[in-house]
């Protein structure tokens, strides 16, 4: 059974791949069961076509899915929310993974809805992450992220003394982080930031402006450590 997983897999990924010396024929049989269960529960509820697998795990809630974006071989983790209400919504890309625990949401507010969070092929988005869309996210191919990401396109003005914050104006400037990135665990991304292909930034770091291609970001707030 192992040897025709892996095929099966290799073929998928376009690339030779093997189980671990550890992993057990039972094992994969628990892990295939699995994945079973999770392609009926993404049909149920999304009634995706046949040429399409959404692994949806169990305890998650969608929010205004006609503006929800899903393409093939997509893994959403256990208890995950996502909101599509915004003026181009949610997309997932081939091959994307969002962690358990994580919420994708594009407007908090009905008076003034988000723009979207697009998400390319093979990024992975690492567990009790939030992603907001009032402003333009994208995240760009091959990108993996840790645990606790967090990224905020929105910012709050406060000029005005005699009117309360929560009721002031907001900016929307967006964030983009680019391909093949590797953004460690717990790292808050701020609005109008854009971080190019290549980067790595260190985990814990407040990204709070844009760094070129090949930076190793780290720091509070984030400062370029070295080019790559």
């Amino acid at each position: 059974m192992k040897s025709i997983v892996e095929k099966i897999i290799s073929k998928k990924n376009k690339s030779p791949f093997k189980f671990d010396a550890n992993i057990k024929s039972s094992d994969i049989f628990v892990l295939t069961l699995n994945n079973l269960m999770r392609l009926i529960r993404g049909k149920s509820i999304f009634g995706l076509k046949k040429n399409k697998l959404l692994f949806l795990d169990k305890g998650c809630r969608f929010l205004f899915r006609r503006n929800i974006i899903i393409e093939k071989n997509v893994r959403i983790g256990r208890y995950c929310s996502l909101s599509g209400l915004g003026k181009n919504g949610i997309t997932l890309k081939n091959n994307v993974s969002i962690g358990s625990f994580s919420s994708l949401i594009t407007s908090m507010t009905f008076n003034k809805t988000g723009h979207s969070i697009f998400i390319d092929e093979n990024v992975g988005i690492g567990e009790y992450s939030y992603i907001g869309g009032a402003g333009p996210v994208m995240i760009g191919k091959d990108t993996i992220t840790g645990q606790y990401l967090s990224i905020h396109p929105e910012n709050h003005t406060f000029n005005l003394k005699d009117k309360p914050i929560r009721l002031q104006e907001t900016t929307r400037k967006g964030i983009c982080i680019g391909e093949n990135c590797w953004i460690g665990a717990k790292v808050t991304f701020l609005d109008g930031v854009k971080i190019g292909d290549n980067c790595i930034v260190a985990a814990g770091a407040v990204v709070n402006k844009s760094f070129p291609n090949n930076s190793l970001i780290g720091g509070v707030p984030a400062k370029l450590i070295k080019s790559i």
